[in-house]
Parts: structure tokens; C-alpha cells; sequence
């Protein structure tokens, strides 16, 4: 019996002693899946991160320090597959990077090409069979992928290959584009791949390797980020820019909506699977899921959020002693907020970076009182004074709620929120996790009721116009854009089936 079952039977023969009867704990380890739906902390999660590499000998490696660099994209299960020659050589497992990687890990993966990706999860099942990259086998070869995002109309297409035979091996989108590329009438790889990318609509960016071919294709509308880089004579993909820092590449540019990369022995290959249609940026990845260090289309995320904070601040500016953020997505709007203001920036909340996972059961009133474990106020700082709170969204409005009551019990005499996006009220389809309508409060509630449920002396949102001159112009100049359905419900793609709200990683 392994320690986290008998943690758990303990537990349980505990509970039953002291006559608890709520099952507080149902996952193998107190906080598994935490952070999700119906988890503590009542923030999006992003869907998946995806690293290949092309032409170098340590492919492997570079892979590894990749998923580093993108673990806050996923922490549920990573994985690497590498090609070398006329061998696929791979290895997945649950958990983070650094858990599922050793020394005696890496040393088999041998090869000079490699795609890696973290994961996680949101409408599908946490289990080992999803873990990516996908490795497959048909007529022309080995074969693997690797997704960030999702796939529409996956469980459309799904449940017409079934009928005509196709047997799945996991709950994953991903495997649907590899029954379509196996299908497609064309032999040749890169056709098949066109075709199949012809047949799926959604949010996506895909690796795809093969024994001598490392393939890369964003969605027409560039909804996920992809970037595309240079380590010595080698070729780098990622979801963000910081992971060629981790590994001392340097960025080239962003892929273009509906491009498909083609690399193999005869080099760099541009080409298109579909005509570009309106570029829609996820906003999101400015607001939140994106790490500061990172540049999306030639916009640095921290300078993004820090003009996102002067802008709350000059739409909606309220006298006080201190400001701080919520950590870490709103450190660099607050400071901004303090800039343009005035007033300072302080500490006020400190996050505890060690909630992995804890096999110990915390009490249930601990439990109603979760966000203490991954968040601090410092009294000393916030006691007596008027605290300016900065954070990047309000989903549910439980961890808001749960946040300033821990500034008010810390001493402070007012919390007044500013948000640094406007009201989330719709669901992502696009492969971020989110709750459905109903659950978002403010698709339920106007801001004056919001600001009394989450108990604050003031709450402002700043508006989608001060979002958007914040998050500035990119690389794409007038043809750039940004999706932001998830504020005015408009959708740049056709959503097909409104009950699957999720990621294609799954």
C-alpha cells in the first residue's frame, strides 16, 4: 500500500472516530487537481505548453529545460519523445517536470529532434494515457503529437471515425487529428497533416514528428501563442518566448495564423494548411497565463501589465496608503497602479510557493479557509492602513472574497479592488479552463453586487478599451487583434458543441 493510501485510510478511520463524516479528501493527495473547477483557489488554468526542437544532439535535454520554463502551463503530467533515425524514444509520466524526468530518464532519448509537453487537465480524465506527446503507429511510420489548446469539433469528428471503425485509446482531441492524418488519402506527411487541419476547428498548436520531419501549425486565427527560435543551427518551438531564454535560444517570430512549419534534412519549410483569418490573440495570455518574462507578438507581458495598472489607476483612481497585488500575475499591474498614482507599492500578500502535494488533511476549517494556504498578508505592512488590492480577474468570486477578508483580518481598515480586465463573463472554448455561465459571477451579478459579495469598500474593472491600448500593437501592426470573448461573447470561430468547454490536451 503506498503512503498516500495509508495517509488516507488513516484519515479516514480519523474522520469517523471524531464523527466528521464529509469526504474532505477524494484524490490520492489532499490538493490533487486543485486550482480547477470546484478547487480552493477560484483562478482560470491554463490548458497545456509545448516545446520542440530540431537539429540538435542534445534535443532531450534542451526539452527538459523547455518544460521548466512552461511548468506554469501545466503541472499535471509532462512528457518528451524524441526521434533518432528510425526510432521513436519516449517517456511521460504524472506530475511536474523536475518528478518525471531523472538523469536515468533523459539519458535514453537519444536524438537530435524532439517534441515535449506539460499538461493540464479540464474536461478530460487525469490518467496516464493522456499524458503527451501521443505516440502512434500507421502506414507511413511513427508518429507524434503534441497540442496546445482545443479542438471544436473533435467530439463531432470522434463519433463519426467510431462508427466507421476507429477504436480510440484515450479521451484526448489530440488523437483525433492522428485517426485524421492516418486516414487522409495523401502518403505524403505534410499533405495528410494539411488534410487533416482542414477538418478541425478550434484553438491549436500542434507539433507533429515523425522519423525525419518535425511539422508545427497554429489555428487560422493564431487564438493560442507559438513562437518559433534559433539555438546555434538549431530550430526551437514554443508556446512562450521564455523558454528559449531557459535554454539560451534566441526568438526569430511569432508563427502566423494558419502557417504550417515544416523542417527536415533539407531544411526550414514555410507553407500554409489555411488561409489567416482574424487574428485573435487570447487576451488572457496578457492578463494572466503568460509568465512576465515572456513576449507575446513583440509585447513584453510585464510592460503590458504594468500599463494595464496605470490605465486602472486613471480610470479608476482611489486615495489610499498602500497598493499591493494579488501574486504573481498582478505584481506588474500594481506596480504600474503605484507608478501612476503615486502611492506605494507594497508586499501586502506574500504566496507560498510549496503547495505541491500535501498528503497530510488539513482541517476543515483550514479547508474553508484554503487560500491560506497559498496566500499571506503581512500585517505589519497592511495593519491600520487603506489597501489598494490589484488583481487580474474575478471568476467565481470565492478566492476575491477570500482575499480581502484575509486583509481585513490582517488589520487592514479598507480594501478597495481593481481588476485589470473586464468582467469574465463567458466561457472559453479555446482550451482554458473555465466554469460555465452560470458559475461566473459576473455573468450573474452587476459590479455594485460583486463588490458586496466578495466584501470590499470598492471594486473596479477596467474597461475592455483601456485593455486593449494597454496591451498595445504588435508585430502584426494593424492585422493583429485580440480574442476577447470571455468579456463581450464574441467569438472568433463557429463553437460547435457549447456543452464541451476544455482543452484538446485532454
Amino acid at each position: 500500500m503506498s503512503d498516500a493510501v495509508k495517509s488516507k485510510s488513516t484519515l479516514t478511520k480519523l474522520n469517523a472516530l471524531t464523527g466528521n463524516h464529509q469526504e474532505l479528501w477524494t484524490g490520492e493527495y489532499y490538493n490533487e487537481g486543485i486550482g480547477g473547477q470546484g478547487g480552493l483557489f477560484d483562478k482560470l488554468n491554463e490548458e497545456c505548453g509545448v516545446f520542440g526542437v530540431f537539429g540538435h544532439p542534445d534535443a532531450a535535454s534542451l526539452s527538459y529545460y523547455g518544460l521548466h520554463a512552461l511548468q506554469h502551463r501545466g503541472q499535471e503530467s509532462a512528457g518528451i519523445c524524441t526521434a533518432d533515425k528510425d526510432n521513436f524514444n519516449y517517456h511521460r509520466g504524472m506530475g511536474l517536470a523536475k518528478e518525471v524526468f531523472t538523469n536515468e530518464m533523459l539519458a535514453p532519448l537519444v536524438g537530435s529532434n524532439s517534441i515535449a509537453h506539460v499538461r493540464y487537465s479540464t474536461a478530460g480524465e487525469s490518467k496516464l494515457a493522456n499524458a503527451q506527446p501521443l505516440i502512434f503507429k500507421y502506414r507511413e511510420g511513427d508518429l507524434a503529437l503534441a497540442t496546445n489548446g482545443n479542438i471544436d469539433n473533435a467530439a463531432i469528428i470522434r463519433r463519426n471515425l467510431e462508427k466507421q471503425g476507429s477504436i480510440f485509446q484515450t479521451t484526448s482531441d489530440t488523437e483525433v487529428l492522428a485517426h485524421l492524418i492516418a486516414r487522409s488519402k495523401h502518403d505524403d506527411i505534410v499533405e495528410a497533416v494539411k488534410d487533416a487541419l482542414g477538418q478541425v476547428v478550434g484553438a491549436y498548436a500542434f507539433l507533429i514528428l515523425t522519423k525525419d520531419k518535425l511539422i508545427a501549425a497554429l489555428d487560422p486565427n493564431g487564438l493560442r501563442p507559438f513562437v518559433i527560435g534559433k539555438l546555434g543551427d538549431a530550430y526551437l518551438f514554443a508556446s512562450e518566448t521564455c523558454a528559449f531564454d531557459a535554454v539560451g535560444g534566441t526568438y526569430l517570430r511569432d508563427m502566423n495564423p494558419g502557417e504550417l512549419v515544416v523542417l527536415d534534412r533539407d531544411g526550414f519549410h514555410e507553407d500554409r494548411f489555411a488561409e489567416g483569418g482574424k487574428r485573435a490573440v487570447c487576451a488572457m495570455e496578457y492578463i494572466y497565463f503568460a509568465r512576465p518574462d515572456s513576449d507575446i507578438d513583440t509585447i513584453n507581458v510585464h510592460s503590458a501589465r504594468k500599463r494595464m495598472g496605470k490605465k486602472l489607476a486613471m480610470e479608476a483612481f482611489m486615495d489610499a496608503d498602500l497598493v499591493t497585488g494579488v501574486p504573481d500575475s498582478s505584481i506588474s499591474a500594481a506596480i504600474g497602479f503605484a507608478e501612476q498614482t503615486g502611492i506605494p507599492y507594497e508586499l501586502g500578500l506574500i504566496k507560498n510557493r510549496y503547495t505541491g502535494r500535501t498528503f497530510i488533511q488539513p482541517s476543515q476549517e483550514l479547508r474553508e479557509q484554503g487560500v491560506k494556504m497559498k496566500l499571506s498578508a503581512v500585517r505589519k505592512v497592511v495593519e491600520g492602513k487603506r489597501v489598494i488590492m490589484i488583481d487580474d480577474s474575478i471568476v467565481r468570486g470565492t478566492t476575491s472574497l477570500r482575499i480581502v477578508n484575509l486583509l481585513r483580518e490582517a488589520g487592514a481598515t479598507e480594501v478597495h479592488v481593481r481588476i485589470t480586465s473586464p468582467p469574465f463573463m463567458n466561457p472559453c472554448y479555446y482550451g482554458i479552463d473555465t466554469p460555465n455561465r452560470k458559475e461566473l459571477i459576473a455573468a450573474q451579478k452587476t459590479v455594485e453586487e460583486i463588490r458586496v459579495a466578495i466584501n470590499a469598500d470598492t471594486l473596479h474593472f477596467l474597461s475592455q478599451e483601456g485593455m486593449v491600448e494597454a496591451m498595445g500593437e504588435g508585430a502584426q501592426g494593424e492585422a493583429s487583434g485580440y480574442c476577447m470573448a470571455c468579456f463581450d461573447n464574441k467569438y472568433p470561430t463557429e463553437i460547435v458543441d457549447e456543452a464541451k468547454i476544455g482543452c484538446g490536451c485532454d
